[in-house]
């Protein structure tokens, strides 16, 4: 199991949120999602057998936000 810290852009209220790790949850492999709207973070545990981080990161993207690094 992989764990990721990805600073992004755009997340300010439950809503970004709950978009956020229900787009990067339902992805097969990770088991956990996390979002710090304070800190501008997602925290991601994966496996990396079943999903890429290129993959976690297009679904933030898609959701609307930008992932920084």
């Amino acid at each position: 199991m992989k764990n990721v810290i990805l600073n992004v852009n755009g997340m300010s209220c439950s809503h970004c949120e709950n978009a956020v790790k229900k787009a990067v949850g339902s992805l097969e492999g990770v088991a956990n999602v996390s979002v710090d709207l304070n800190g501008k973070t997602v925290t991601v545990d994966y496996d990396e057998s079943k999903v890429t981080l290129d993959n976690i990161k297009y679904e933030i993207d898609d959701q609307g936000y930008e992932v920084v690094s």
